[in-house]
């Protein structure tokens, strides 16, 4: 683990603020997701654009099929060829529209490297094609065939589950699921990166407003819309964590950056977290955005290593 400070130099943030001014110039020129619809940002997504470039994929990469009784669900695992000391369950972001299995393969062959993991990643159903409850139906299958294969496969049951945004949202939904549905509470750790965990809206994400940082209150809104349609559902604990019960849980690390609307996700979801008596830190970083950890910088170069610390800690714990 890093010194505190390493995280909060002048010189680590005199870099942020640079970076997060000609960000917010940058995608002032774009077209916002809310107005080109899914489709084409997906198709976006995949070749690129000047604030995200195009996903570069690993040749340590593999895919796999996870059945179900009426279908499969795909997967992009990493494997060590050597020590292995646990499983990493991975579930992407992006708002349950865009994102996929393939798009962060460097973060996650670092994950496998640092922490001795077997990484497998979640490519879930997409809305608004397959609107709730698809994606969290897809990480149930994985995280039940994880639990069930993992030391069959891997000569492991140590099993840590994170993602990001809306897979920050799955992982936390999965965990619930796993320990209601099938009584497993087993989960070594939680690395939840900047979570999305009420889809009714949390103030930040209310009060935001317009200002374009890679999220905003629209586009937050329309996420919502596309995932859960009827408004009235966006309560139920299934559709937002925040509102589960949240007793026997993972010990979990909870990152967010301040320059978030779902700051207050990660504030509120910590505190309960806490509250139901699981283990539970939270670290906020000052200017930082969202998915500022797939941004290049020093700080997020500083936070991954942090993130894989702990999922390499909890596979020992």
């Amino acid at each position: 683990m890093q010194e505190e400070t390493s995280f909060f130099t002048s010189e680590v943030q005199v870099e942020l603020r640079e970076f997060v001014s000609q960000l917010e110039e940058d995608l002032s020129k774009q077209v916002q997701i809310t107005e080109m619809g899914p489709v084409a940002a997906r198709e976006e997504r995949e070749n690129g654009t000047p604030t995200r470039p195009k996903p570069v994929l690993s040749d340590k990469a593999i895919t796999r099929e996870i059945p179900t009784d009426n279908r499969s669900v795909p997967v992009r695992a990493f494997i060590p060829t050597t020590q292995i000391d646990g499983v990493y369950l991975h579930i992407h972001g992006g708002g349950f529209v865009t994102g996929r299995a393939h798009h962060q393969d460097d973060q996650l062959l670092e994950i496998m490297e640092d922490a001795n993991a077997v990484v497998i990643s979640v490519d879930y159903r997409l809305a608004p094609e397959d609107p709730y409850p698809a994606a969290q139906d897809d990480c149930e299958v994985v995280a039940e065939w994880v639990i069930e294969n993992a030391q069959t496969e891997f000569g492991t049951d140590r099993i840590a589950i994170g993602g990001e945004s809306a897979g920050g949202h799955l992982a936390a939904s999965t965990m619930i699921r796993m320990r209601d549905r099938h009584g497993y509470s087993g989960f070594s750790g939680a690395n939840l990166v900047y979570g999305w965990f009420d889809l009714s809206s949390t103030p930040s994400s209310r009060l935001w407003g317009d200002r374009y940082l890679i999220l905003n209150t629209p586009i937050m809104e329309w996420y919502s819309e596309q995932y859960v349609p009827d408004p009235e559902m966006r309560r139920d604990p299934d559709v937002s964590p925040l509102f589960a019960s949240l007793h026997d849980l993972a010990p979990a690390l909870f990152t967010v950056g301040t320059l978030d609307p779902l700051l207050d996700d990660s504030l509120f979801m910590h505190s309960r977290w806490f509250a139901s008596g699981n283990p539970s830190t939270l670290n906020v970083y000052p200017g930082a955005t969202h998915s500022f950890d797939k941004q290049p910088t020093k700080l997020a170069e500083l936070v991954k290593a942090r993130m894989r610390g702990f999922i390499a800690e909890s596979f020992q714990s």
